[in-house]
This record gives C-alpha cells, structure tokens and sequence, in this order.
C-alpha cells in the first residue's frame, strides 16, 4: 500500500517546517475550538427542528450525472451530480467539477439532461467537487458546464452565501420544503481540519409505505448528525441512505502527483491522523442501528476497501452509485 504523501514530498516539507509546523499548530488550536462548537451548533439545530410535512411520493429516482466509478460509455471524476426525479418534480443535487472537467456535460449529453428539465438546483456544499470546480470555490461562485445554458432564473437552494450567476439563489437557514415534494435537512456544520468549517444540506423525502431517503453529498456533519435532523423532520422510518460519507480508509479516489489528496485534505482530521478501520466499523454498526433496507454509496470520496466492507457487512442491500446508471427507490 502506497503513502498517503509520496518519499519524493519528504524534503519539501522538511525544508518548509520551520514555516509549516507554526502555521499547523495554530491551525490545530482554531481545529479543535471549531470542533466543539460544531457540534454544539448542530445539537442546537437538531433540538429546534419541527416535522415538516413530507408528501407521500409515489416515485424516487436518482440518476447519476456523474460520479468516481461509470458505466460503460460514461466518464467517471471524482465529483458529484444527481439529477433526482419524483412524481412531484426534479432537482439538480450538485454540480461535480462543472467545466472545469468534461465528464459532466459528457455524460449529460447522452443521457438527454437539460438544465430546463429540473425545477431547481441545490448544492450540498461549497468544495470544488459539489459547486463546479477550483475557480468556482476560489471565487465563491457557482459554475456549470456551458452547454447546460443559463440558469434564467430558476431557484438555487445553497447552505451558505455564494454567487449563482442566472439563479435566484436561497440560502437555506434550516430545514425547509424543496420543490419536487422534497426536503433539505438545513445546514450541518463541521469542522475540517484542513478545508475549514464547512457547512452542508442533505436531501430528505418521504416515500410512500416505504419511509424517508436521505441523500447526501458528502456527509461531512457525519452520516449519524444527518439522520439525526432527518428523524427530527418526520417520524417515517429511514428506508433509504445514499451519497458520500467519506471513508478514504487505505486510498484516495482524487489524486494529484505523490499525494492522495482525501486521505490528506479530506478526512476533516489533522493531517497527521488517519480515518481508521474503528472509525469505518462504527459507522456501519451506526448504519445498521438505523436499520435502511438500501444504501447507495458514493464512491467519489470513499475507497473501494471501505466501500467493500459496507457491503460486506450492512444488512441491507448496498448499491455503489456509478454514472450513468439510474436507481429507483
């Protein structure tokens, strides 16, 4: 098994220590104050959410744009975008690396996706594999690919202030109705050691004689939070759980020369801890409490060990998302 920082990195950061390791301990003190005010926020959330009246769906279908892993004839990235159809509409859930990689308008293209087909588009969070790519984040401003055209004006629901050019944008305060029968959760907030305090909305529906599917993005607050604010919004049992939930156990599904990328930046821990197989083993007894009969599992930030023992060991039906495929809940 390959490092997380490739040997050849080794002199570079010995030569940038004396600048480096002040800059890490400051950055571990603002860490660890975020991480409990995180959390404090989030319990504060979660006690504040009311039930909201879900409509019954007759239909949830989720049909991936793009994702890591593809079906023959789609590219793969390691990004995220769904286009989420119900009988009560659609919405766009996340826009990957937008133009910045050809994947998305790739396979859009043959699918037949039009921008004009959805009634909105929501994004989970603000990091370049969600809203359209680096420049987008660096910029705080949304970015599609062109060829899905302008927005003209359709709703833009977002977990915190950023610029949507052509969108009526909404920040979304707390959990609220969102077209198409569905829900946001609100933002969830946690802190990433390394990409900062991040906060994020997942996507609640309730299915009839079925009970509630939540997708995420990435699930940064954690899989646990999410639910958690999910159950305070009805009281339908958790049928469904699909999207990210970030487990780059022993591999990164984003790299860059010499770097695995999540296992670095993405665990939301300092660089020098590592998620580990405990952490991964909780998660599923976690999941398994709940008692989902599918979980679909985003394999854009998680590695193919972990995606192997979710499988191997939820007692449920698990399902790795890929692009171009469509799952009917």
């Amino acid at each position: 098994m390959s490092k997380r920082i490739s040997p050849a990195w080794w002199p570079v950061l010995a030569m940038a220590s004396p600048v480096l390791l002040p800059m890490l301990f400051i950055k571990n003190r603002r860490y660890t104050h975020n991480v409990e005010a995180s959390q404090n926020l989030n319990n504060a959330r979660i006690a504040q959410a009311r039930f909201l009246e879900l409509p019954e769906l007759e239909r949830f279908e989720l049909t991936v744009l793009l994702e890591q892993k593809a079906a023959p004839g789609f590219l793969s990235a390691p990004g995220v975008s769904y286009l989420i159809k119900t009988d009560k509409g659609s919405i766009l859930f996340d826009l990957g690396f937008g133009p910045e990689v050809p994947a998305l308008a790739h396979n859009a293209e043959k699918l037949n996706f039009k921008l004009n087909q959805v009634d909105a588009l929501v994004i989970s969070h603000l990091h370049p594999d969600h809203m359209g790519g680096f420049k987008a984040a660096r910029n705080n401003k949304i970015a599609m690919p062109r060829e899905f055209g302008k927005g003209n004006g359709m709703a833009c629901f977002t977990p915190a202030k950023v610029g949507a050019e052509g969108f009526e944008t909404h920040m979304v305060q707390g959990p609220r109705m969102l077209p198409a029968g569905m829900a946001t959760t609100g933002p969830l907030s946690r802190s990433l050691f390394l990409m900062g305090w991040t906060e994020e909305q997942a996507i609640v529906a309730r299915l009839k004689d079925k009970g509630l599917v939540v997708i995420t993005g990435c699930g940064h607050p954690t899989i646990e939070t999410i639910i958690q604010m999910a159950k305070r919004l009805s009281s339908e049992p958790i049928y469904a759980i699909g999207g990210g939930l970030h487990f780059p156990v022993t591999d990164s599904p984003f790299r860059k020369p010499g770097l695995k990328v999540q296992m670095i930046w993405g665990t939301g821990k300092p660089p020098w801890q590592k998620i580990t197989e405990q952490d991964l083993e909780q998660t599923i007894e976690n999941l398994d409490a709940v008692n989902p009969k599918h979980v679909f599992l985003s394999p854009h930030d998680t590695c193919d060990y972990a995606l192997q023992k979710f499988k191997a060991f939820l007692h449920c039906r698990t399902h790795i998302l890929e692009s171009g495929a469509t799952y009917s809940f």
